[in-house]
């Protein structure tokens, strides 16, 4: 073990890693996202507009997705009058003619993309004797095919370059089933094995593939079940921390994923809930 000149201990070097990893101190560097450049597919609202909002304040350029420009006029010019590099640029996640050309131009005018979140998504409910096919196919083309067809554009780019951070929002429906939402549960626990699979052929090629797994937080997509009085009581009482999540609270674990101090987790989902799922 040796000490720099900074007087910091370096343990140990892994060939073909930049020596300054391992001279610098364990601390806030290994979360600094400067001069990264980060996508997060619907972020217009929501969770994705909060990640998006994490990262920016980490240090990197972030690039809001949405399927109009119009939608994302208001959420970058905010980010802008925070003082954060923000772009806005439009289409539709589940349509690769559009995804394609997309990611072209975001690398070839903004950066290279080092980071991507893959976010966007919908809900339907209904149980499973009165779903429609169509409802079934539009849920899964929207949470589950759009995490491939959005990472497989990004992910070829990264693979060429030899790095890169891809983040899954996953969810407790990754894990857990509950009524009326089976769509969701399915697409949700095939993105957490598509993460999986995403590792197993992309890690060789420098890429982190990570999931990050949120459980009920307060946003406008559980709205309606916040304010069910019987739906909120038996969350409270499920949850080991006794309440709601706040969408800043995955930022830390966002931020973790996508920065160099997760340079050696691969195919991890991170589940942000609580503690729900840790209980029966």
């Amino acid at each position: 073990m040796a000490r720099n000149a900074a007087g910091w201990t370096s343990i140990g070097r892994v060939p073909g890693r930049s020596p300054d990893l391992y001279d610098r101190p364990v601390s806030l560097e290994l979360f600094d996202l400067t001069g990264r450049t980060a996508l997060v597919t619907g972020s217009t609202q929501g969770i994705g507009l909060t990640l998006a909002g994490g990262l920016a304040r980490a240090g990197a350029t972030v690039v809001l997705n949405g399927r109009t420009a119009e939608r994302l006029v208001a959420p970058v010019d905010a980010l802008r009058a925070a003082g954060h590099t923000a772009h806005g640029v439009p289409f539709d996640v589940t349509k690769p003619d559009e995804v394609e050309p997309a990611i072209a131009r975001i690398e070839a005018d903004i950066a290279p993309i080092d980071i991507l979140v893959n976010n966007a998504g919908i809900q339907i409910r209904g149980s499973l004797d009165v779903m429609t096919i169509d409802d079934w196919r539009t849920l899964i083309d929207h949470d589950l095919t759009s995490v491939f067809v959005v990472g497989r554009a990004v992910g070829v780019r990264m693979a060429a370059r030899g790095r890169g951070k891809i983040i899954n929002i996953c969810s407790m429906q990754s894990e857990l089933g509950r009524p009326t939402i089976g769509p969701y549960a399915a697409a949700k626990g095939g993105v957490k094995m598509l993460t999986r699979a995403m590792c197993a052929e992309w890690a060789p090629r420098g890429i982190q593939v990570n999931g990050l797994g949120p459980g009920y937080f307060a946003t406008e997509m559980t709205r309606t079940l916040r304010e069910d009085p019987e739906f909120d009581a038996w969350l409270r009482k499920r949850t080991p921390a006794g309440r709601w999540g706040d969408p800043e609270e995955l930022v830390g674990a966002a931020v973790f994923l996508a920065s160099a101090a997760s340079d050696y987790v691969n195919g991890h989902i991170l589940y942000v809930d609580g503690g729900m799922l840790a209980v029966v």
